[in-house]
């Protein structure tokens, strides 16, 4: 399975006044990217699991690299794929590129599985960890 992607369009809610993009807007777009993963390849939108699962998926650990400014009407692709599944975890790279192919940032995070009554980790609900642990093997499978 391909790299899942993304396609968000800089609008003007993102940008500071010189009409590119405000740094902290990219953190809503890339979780905006997981969301959607979650929901689209994983089978489970963060509704579910913030609600009736009684689950929360904060992000732990977050690095970006900026490449080159993003500008109002801009469309970006932003292509996820997992680099790591543990009991608990998940480590995630998201690269956002424009209309050329051009790389406007990359990121690495970490999410974690917790239990909102708790603030603990815990493991992944098995259907859910099965679906992290495909999609890993099918980017390992496309890396290789």
């Amino acid at each position: 399975m391909a790299v899942f992607t993304y396609r968000q369009d800089v609008l003007f809610q993102h940008c500071d006044p010189a009409g590119i993009v405000f740094y902290p807007r990219y953190f809503e777009m890339l979780n905006a990217t997981v969301e959607a993963w979650f929901d689209q390849r994983l089978g489970t939108s963060f509704a579910a699991i913030h609600g009736p699962m009684g689950l929360s998926v904060p992000t732990v650990a977050i690095e970006v690299h900026f490449s080159a400014p993003s500008r109002l009407g801009d469309a970006l692709e932003f292509r996820l794929r997992p680099t790591r599944v543990g009991r608990t975890s998940a480590g995630l790279a998201i690269e956002a590129v424009g209309d050329r192919g051009d790389r406007r940032l990359s990121m690495t995070s970490t999410l974690v599985c917790v239990d909102k009554e708790t603030g603990r980790p815990v493991r992944w609900p098995e259907a859910l960890a099965a679906a992290l642990a495909r999609e890993h093997e099918q980017q390992e499978q496309g890396d290789a």
